[in-house]
């Protein structure tokens, strides 16, 4: 697991230290074209390490543009010339030389590597030595800024491999062992001290601990959890003594999941990713063979043609065209974006849904636990006269004790500790309606009305007079009474929605709670369109209604229950990254900390992206397109031709990274 998490902040370079964006998209980690090394461009060392190369190649090229132009020296002439030109040349032209020779040798002649060559090395074909080590130069220069930039695109990534540690303190006989985490066993207890990140998903034994979970989160604010609640690899324990129990095998832990969902996160292509990649494979042979017709067909149409002249012109050609400010902004762009989005605890499984969420039309959520916090308390206990109040009250929580729903938990937490005594036979959960079970030979429902309604039984209450979630009850095919269960609205929620509106998204509420609960909700936080009393196939047809305007729907869900629905829209969201593997496995993205206010962001943070990725594109097609003209007619030189290529690239390169500054 180590060495594949160590694949996500590695980059494709070439031996210059530079990044090879070719190789990025055309060759895959195991087709024998590896030159993984893992940068950190943290340290100035390392950065100057990586620059070294281009800064020997530029003092000697200063000095050889002095002697030529400003200081004649006598012996710099022929030979000595052509010799200290070829050496300002090496320490930037033997990388590229070599990767463009692996990459023929694996049958991808047309690499951007090939191109850079090619034009330099006809550059000193034609005497044009300085010119010749310059766009090499200003290549190696333009890659290196490239490494950079990817490396910072990728630190969050980096800091989230940092929050696992590879070690843990076991308990066992009362002491503490220190063990590797990856063989520690489900059932070990781990001993956190004080400011230590706990290595593997557990359970609290300690009665109450503070932990920090800006790491998987993006929330700064410490979580306090109970004795019997869940904690999470990457949390970091307060300033107290902590116990947990393991829970989850080191290689499954949530942190696991995560990181494996952002590795995979780079292979899901958006739309214009995958057409620079197809792109670049047809532009680049094309270029290579338009510049050799450049360079030939002139002596059938041109009197007095100089093959030294037209040789320019087609090697200027080259450089101008070469694909590389498209190939690594366009992709780097999106990966600052998925970037950006992580930083804020908000992961996307594809750059392509970045670019999905940038023309959602309606966002239809779900009520509990995403717009409300899904913490229940039980307000009133209504049972009929003639039967046992508190002996119904515990049947009702054994029952419950099957559900993992909310209403479960708030039921446990209202009557206590569940009476073992009680047998239940022939336990049943009925989608969308409640539990029911067989209990000293009879039968016990638990759920909404619409579960009475199914069993034919009776009772003399108007369900929609009671404003709060209602939990009907019959015991022995006899109405037994109610439980009415109240959620709090999230703090975040009406800001939520007014976002959304203001990004001309429509709002749509859709829950299986009672209609005017959900109208109720609805109301408080300014949403129009809501609708209660839904099974999920019932969410189904009314997110096709949707689909059916030829509209874009995002549905924002737990994950599990509405896994239906989340696979009909155009983008899945699951809330609570946290607390359900199911959230990770089914939605598109997940939002870490539950707060509603990330779906607007996430929203905003598609625009953006897909925003820059064009800008760039834009960009590198008409500064292209105009040099190119220029260079075919003989009006540019290789100086404009470094430019057009290695100068549009930076450009591109310092846009794609703004994303990363952005404040959402």
């Amino acid at each position: 697991m180590e060495h594949t998490e160590e694949k996500i902040i590695k980059k494709k370079t070439n031996q210059s230290g530079c990044c090879s964006a070719h190789e990025e998209h055309h060759h895959t980690d195991d087709d024998g074209h590896d030159h993984d090394h893992d940068h950190e461009h943290n340290a100035d060392g390392n950065v100057f390490q990586m620059f070294l190369p281009a800064i020997i190649s530029f003092i000697l090229l200063l000095i050889g543009i002095g002697f030529d132009n400003y200081f004649p020296q006598s012996w710099f002439s022929g030979y000595v010339r052509i010799g200290w030109y070829i050496i300002a040349y090496l320490p930037v032209g033997i990388p590229v030389l070599k990767e463009a020779y692996e990459s023929i040798t694996k049958g991808d002649v047309f690499s951007e590597f090939f191109l850079m060559c090619i034009a330099t090395i006809g550059a000193f074909a034609i005497g044009e030595y300085p010119e010749g080590v310059a766009v090499m130069l200003f290549y190696t220069i333009g890659e290196n800024f490239q490494g950079l930039a990817v490396s910072r695109a990728k630190s969050n990534i980096k800091s989230l491999l940092d929050q696992r540690p590879d070690e843990v303190n076991i308990i066992e006989n009362n002491v503490a062992t220190k063990v590797k985490a990856a063989d520690v066993k489900i059932g070990a207890i781990i001993q956190l001290k004080a400011g230590e990140k706990l290595g593997l998903d557990g359970e609290l034994l300690s009665d109450t601990a503070s932990f920090n979970t800006a790491a998987l989160t993006g929330e700064s604010k410490p979580a306090t959890k109970v004795k019997g609640e869940t904690v999470l690899a990457g949390m970091i324990n307060g300033n107290t003594i902590a116990q947990v129990k393991v829970t989850t095998d080191y290689k499954d832990s949530k942190l696991s999941r995560i990181l494996e969902m952002v590795q995979n996160a780079t292979t899901k292509k958006a739309p214009a990713e995958l057409f620079i990649r197809k792109f670049a494979k047809i532009y680049t042979p094309i270029v290579v063979y338009l510049a050799i017709a450049i360079c030939l067909l002139p002596m059938l149409f041109v009197d007095h043609y100089i093959f030294s002249d037209w040789l320019y012109r087609a090697l200027v050609f080259l450089v101008i065209s070469c694909p590389c400010a498209l190939v690594i902004s366009i992709p780097l762009g999106y990966f600052g974006g998925i970037g950006a989005a992580s930083k804020n605890g908000i992961l996307f499984k594809g750059s392509n849904f970045l670019d999905s969420i940038s023309t959602i039309q309606n966002v239809v959520m779900d009520k509990t636990g995403t717009m409300t916090e899904g913490v229940f308390k039980v307000q009133e206990v209504i049972i009929s006269e003639d039967l046992d109040k508190e002996e119904i009250l515990k049947l009702v929580n054994a029952l419950e004790s099957q559900s993992t729903h909310p209403v479960a938990t708030a039921i446990h937490n209202h009557v206590g500790a569940i009476d073992s005594s009680i047998e239940l036979k022939n336990v049943e959960e009925i989608s969308g309606h409640g539990l029911k079970a067989e209990i000293n030979g009879k039968e016990l429902h638990v759920g909404n009305f619409k579960l009475m309604d199914k069993f034919n039984i009776k009772y003399d209450l108007d369900p929609n007079s009671v404003i709060y979630t209602t939990i009907a009850i019959a015991y022995d095919k006899k109405f037994a009474g109610y439980l009415t269960i109240a959620d709090e609205i999230k703090e975040d929620a009406q800001e939520t929605v007014s976002k959304l509106k203001a990004l001309g998204v429509k709002v749509t509420m859709l829950s299986g709670d009672k209609t005017n609960v959900v109208q109720f909700v609805a109301d408080k936080l300014g949403i129009t369109n809501a609708f209660g009393d839904l099974l999920p196939e019932d969410k189904v047809n009314k997110l096709n209604d949707i689909k059916a305007k030829n509209q874009t729907v995002a549905f924002v869900g737990d994950g599990v229950n509405d896994a239906p629905v989340i696979a009909l829209s155009t983008v899945g969201i699951a809330m609570g990254g946290l607390g359900s593997d199911a959230t990770i496995e089914t939605a598109d993205i997940v939002i870490q900390d539950d707060k509603p206010s990330k779906i607007p962001m996430a929203i905003n943070i598609g625009k953006q992206t897909k925003k820059i990725v064009w800008q760039n594109i834009t960009l590198a097609f008409v500064v292209k397109a105009f040099v190119l003209i220029l260079g075919a007619g003989g009006l540019a030189t290789m100086w404009e031709a470094v430019f057009a290529d290695v100068g549009v690239a930076l450009l591109a390169i310092l846009n794609a990274v703004r994303i990363q500054k952005m404040k959402f």
